[in-house]
């Protein structure tokens, strides 16, 4: 069983995060720039064995496709195109970046080191994958354990 990669994609900067190999912990793993993120994902897929990418989709609250939308169909287009093998899921991520903000500051991380928009990025794809792992979890037909 491979790990889950989850990918909270933005303009400038990605937040990454993966579970362990049993698919059961989100942990987030890094923040990379944008334009570094292809190459990152390459080298991180030839050292671990990775089952499927998931990545957020940003909706606003009235549900209409938010104006990174484009980008990230694009960004999606390119994961497919690299990495034909691994299935890629996308999952909604209304208020991840609000989620991850308190998070943060509820875990006591000092004022400076909460104004680190690479960390918010980081907690919002593990919220982004947490979701998806408790969504595909609990899906109809599945066994409660």
């Amino acid at each position: 069983m491979g790990r889950i990669l989850a990918i909270d994609y933005g303009k400038k900067r990605v937040g990454l995060a993966t579970t362990d190999p049993l698919q059961l912990i989100a942990s987030a793993l890094t923040t990379v720039a944008a334009n570094e993120t292809m190459a990152y994902l390459k080298a991180y897929c030839d050292r671990e064995e990775v089952e499927r990418f998931v990545v957020g989709l940003p909706r606003r609250w009235n549900n209409d496709a938010s104006e990174v939308e484009s980008a990230i169909q694009a960004f999606v287009g390119r994961l497919k195109k690299q990495f034909p093998a691994i299935p890629v899921d996308r999952e909604d991520e209304r208020f991840t970046s609000l989620l991850a903000t308190r998070a943060i500051r509820d875990s006591g991380v000092k004022k400076k080191d909460r104004q680190n928009k690479g960390l918010v990025d980081q907690v919002s794809a593990t919220i982004i994958l947490q979701s998806y792992l408790e969504r595909k979890n609990n899906a109809p037909g599945r066994p409660n354990l």
